[in-house]
Protein backbone atom coordinates (compact mmCIF):
# COMPACT_ATOMS: atom_id res chain seq x y z
CA UNK A 1 0.00 0.00 0.00
CA UNK A 2 1.13 3.61 -0.49
CA UNK A 3 0.57 6.81 1.04
CA UNK A 4 -1.94 7.63 -1.28
CA UNK A 5 -4.22 5.08 -0.42
CA UNK A 6 -4.51 5.67 2.81
CA UNK A 7 -4.79 9.40 2.10
CA UNK A 8 -7.93 8.09 -0.21
CA UNK A 9 -9.49 5.80 1.67
CA UNK A 10 -9.08 8.53 4.74
CA UNK A 11 -10.84 11.13 2.29
CA UNK A 12 -13.71 9.08 1.16
CA UNK A 13 -14.71 10.02 4.97
CA UNK A 14 -15.52 13.76 3.94
CA UNK A 15 -13.71 16.45 2.64
CA UNK A 16 -11.24 17.43 5.04
CA UNK A 17 -8.17 20.37 5.12
CA UNK A 18 -4.54 19.21 5.17
CA UNK A 19 -4.59 19.80 9.37
CA UNK A 20 -7.84 18.18 9.17
CA UNK A 21 -6.57 15.12 7.49
CA UNK A 22 -3.88 15.10 10.25
CA UNK A 23 -6.09 14.68 12.89
CA UNK A 24 -7.97 11.94 11.01
CA UNK A 25 -4.75 9.92 10.51
CA UNK A 26 -3.81 10.06 13.97
CA UNK A 27 -7.22 9.19 15.19
CA UNK A 28 -8.56 6.21 12.80
CA UNK A 29 -5.76 5.76 10.23
CA UNK A 30 -2.51 5.23 12.73
CA UNK A 31 -3.28 1.89 14.01
CA UNK A 32 -2.25 0.67 10.37
CA UNK A 33 -0.76 3.30 8.65
CA UNK A 34 1.73 6.22 10.01
CA UNK A 35 2.20 9.45 8.20
CA UNK A 36 4.03 13.09 9.07
CA UNK A 37 1.58 15.67 8.60
CA UNK A 38 4.38 17.23 5.79
CA UNK A 39 4.20 13.79 4.05
CA UNK A 40 0.31 13.87 4.28
CA UNK A 41 0.53 17.65 2.67
CA UNK A 42 3.02 16.54 -0.27
CA UNK A 43 0.52 13.45 -0.67
CA UNK A 44 -2.63 16.42 -1.47
CA UNK A 45 -0.32 18.22 -3.84
CA UNK A 46 0.39 14.81 -5.65
CA UNK A 47 -3.09 13.54 -5.79
CA UNK A 48 -4.48 16.80 -6.84
CA UNK A 49 -1.92 17.61 -9.69
CA UNK A 50 -3.11 13.76 -10.47
CA UNK A 51 -6.82 14.50 -10.39
CA UNK A 52 -7.73 11.98 -7.95
CA UNK A 53 -8.61 14.60 -5.43
CA UNK A 54 -9.94 18.16 -5.77
CA UNK A 55 -9.44 21.31 -3.61
CA UNK A 56 -11.76 23.92 -2.86
CA UNK A 57 -10.67 27.05 -1.41
CA UNK A 58 -12.33 28.26 2.00
CA UNK A 59 -12.33 32.33 2.90
CA UNK A 60 -12.47 32.43 6.44
CA UNK A 61 -12.64 35.87 8.21
CA UNK A 62 -10.72 35.20 11.79
CA UNK A 63 -8.39 32.84 10.30
CA UNK A 64 -6.07 31.88 7.15
CA UNK A 65 -7.72 30.50 4.59
CA UNK A 66 -8.04 27.01 4.20
CA UNK A 67 -8.10 24.23 1.27
CA UNK A 68 -10.58 21.80 1.60
CA UNK A 69 -9.93 18.22 -0.25
CA UNK A 70 -12.39 15.55 -1.38
CA UNK A 71 -11.88 12.20 -3.48
CA UNK A 72 -12.64 12.48 -7.19
CA UNK A 73 -14.68 9.91 -9.18
CA UNK A 74 -10.90 9.48 -10.62
CA UNK A 75 -9.40 8.74 -7.47
CA UNK A 76 -12.10 6.57 -6.55
CA UNK A 77 -11.56 4.26 -9.20
CA UNK A 78 -7.84 4.35 -8.63
CA UNK A 79 -9.02 2.97 -4.70
CA UNK A 80 -11.03 0.27 -6.65
CA UNK A 81 -8.36 -1.20 -8.32
CA UNK A 82 -6.36 -0.82 -5.27
CA UNK A 83 -9.41 -2.60 -3.03
CA UNK A 84 -9.47 -5.39 -6.03
CA UNK A 85 -5.29 -6.30 -6.40
CA UNK A 86 -3.85 -8.81 -3.86
CA UNK A 87 -2.80 -7.69 -0.81
CA UNK A 88 0.78 -8.58 0.34
CA UNK A 89 1.59 -9.97 3.35
CA UNK A 90 1.98 -8.33 6.33
CA UNK A 91 5.70 -7.44 7.97
CA UNK A 92 7.31 -7.28 11.17
CA UNK A 93 9.73 -4.63 10.96
CA UNK A 94 10.73 -3.12 14.19
CA UNK A 95 14.41 -1.97 15.47
CA UNK A 96 13.33 -3.19 19.20
CA UNK A 97 13.77 -7.05 17.88
CA UNK A 98 17.04 -6.38 16.49
CA UNK A 99 17.64 -5.11 20.05
CA UNK A 100 16.05 -8.25 21.73
CA UNK A 101 17.97 -10.41 19.49
CA UNK A 102 21.07 -9.39 20.85
CA UNK A 103 20.09 -8.64 24.43
CA UNK A 104 21.79 -11.27 25.87
CA UNK A 105 25.32 -10.28 23.69
CA UNK A 106 25.52 -6.58 24.30
CA UNK A 107 23.43 -5.74 27.45
CA UNK A 108 19.86 -6.13 29.02
CA UNK A 109 19.02 -3.70 31.30
CA UNK A 110 18.23 -0.88 28.48
CA UNK A 111 16.48 -3.25 26.04
CA UNK A 112 13.85 -4.22 29.23
CA UNK A 113 13.44 -0.52 29.65
CA UNK A 114 12.28 -0.05 25.96
CA UNK A 115 10.30 -2.95 26.29
CA UNK A 116 8.74 -1.62 29.13
CA UNK A 117 8.13 1.60 27.57
CA UNK A 118 6.67 -0.17 24.68
CA UNK A 119 4.06 -2.17 26.63
CA UNK A 120 2.77 1.20 28.34
CA UNK A 121 2.89 3.23 24.84
CA UNK A 122 0.95 -0.16 23.64
CA UNK A 123 -1.32 -0.24 26.44
CA UNK A 124 -2.33 3.76 26.13
CA UNK A 125 -2.78 3.29 22.39
CA UNK A 126 -5.38 0.61 23.73
CA UNK A 127 -7.74 2.58 25.48
CA UNK A 128 -7.50 5.25 22.92
CA UNK A 129 -8.99 2.60 20.31
CA UNK A 130 -11.39 0.98 22.99
CA UNK A 131 -12.56 4.95 23.32
CA UNK A 132 -12.48 5.36 19.82
CA UNK A 133 -14.44 2.02 19.65
CA UNK A 134 -17.29 2.71 21.95
CA UNK A 135 -17.83 6.39 20.39
CA UNK A 136 -18.15 4.89 16.88
CA UNK A 137 -20.76 2.42 17.61
CA UNK A 138 -22.79 4.49 20.07
CA UNK A 139 -25.60 2.79 22.41
CA UNK A 140 -25.41 -0.16 20.09
CA UNK A 141 -23.32 -3.07 21.85
CA UNK A 142 -20.50 -4.33 19.19
CA UNK A 143 -22.71 -7.72 17.98
CA UNK A 144 -25.36 -5.40 17.21
CA UNK A 145 -23.17 -2.82 15.32
CA UNK A 146 -21.21 -4.97 13.38
CA UNK A 147 -24.46 -6.59 12.17
CA UNK A 148 -26.04 -3.72 11.42
CA UNK A 149 -23.96 -0.26 12.05
CA UNK A 150 -24.11 2.05 9.11
CA UNK A 151 -20.15 2.19 8.38
CA UNK A 152 -18.25 -1.04 9.79
CA UNK A 153 -14.99 -0.43 7.71
CA UNK A 154 -13.10 1.85 10.53
CA UNK A 155 -14.62 -0.09 13.75
CA UNK A 156 -12.94 -3.27 11.89
CA UNK A 157 -9.46 -1.37 11.34
CA UNK A 158 -10.03 -0.30 15.27
CA UNK A 159 -10.20 -3.98 16.25
CA UNK A 160 -7.33 -4.91 14.40
CA UNK A 161 -5.47 -2.26 15.65
CA UNK A 162 -6.32 -2.58 19.03
CA UNK A 163 -5.50 -6.95 18.52
CA UNK A 164 -2.14 -5.67 17.54
CA UNK A 165 -1.54 -3.18 19.97
CA UNK A 166 -2.83 -6.22 22.98
CA UNK A 167 -0.34 -8.68 21.39
CA UNK A 168 2.46 -6.45 21.14
CA UNK A 169 1.77 -5.08 25.00
CA UNK A 170 1.82 -8.60 26.01
CA UNK A 171 4.81 -9.62 24.26
CA UNK A 172 7.00 -7.13 25.86
CA UNK A 173 6.11 -7.48 29.04
CA UNK A 174 6.53 -11.55 29.00
CA UNK A 175 9.88 -10.65 27.07
CA UNK A 176 10.86 -7.95 29.69
CA UNK A 177 10.15 -10.43 32.11
CA UNK A 178 12.41 -12.92 30.83
CA UNK A 179 15.03 -10.99 30.16
CA UNK A 180 14.78 -9.70 34.19
CA UNK A 181 14.70 -12.92 34.92
CA UNK A 182 17.50 -14.04 33.42
CA UNK A 183 19.11 -10.85 34.67
CA UNK A 184 18.83 -11.81 38.29
CA UNK A 185 19.22 -14.89 38.11
CA UNK A 186 23.00 -15.22 37.59
CA UNK A 187 23.21 -14.78 34.36
CA UNK A 188 25.50 -12.14 32.89
CA UNK A 189 23.65 -9.82 30.91
CA UNK A 190 25.03 -6.65 31.06
CA UNK A 191 28.19 -7.42 29.70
Amino acid sequence: MALRHAVLAALLEGEFSGYQLAKVFDVSVANFWHALPQQLYAELAKLEKEGLVAGRQVVQETRPNKRLFHVTDAGRAVLEEFAAAAAKPSVIRDDLLVKVQTADLIGTRPVIEQLEARALAAEAKIELLDSLLRRMRGDADEAEFLRSGERIGGYLTCLRGVAFEQGHRDWCLRTAAVLRARLTGGKDGDS
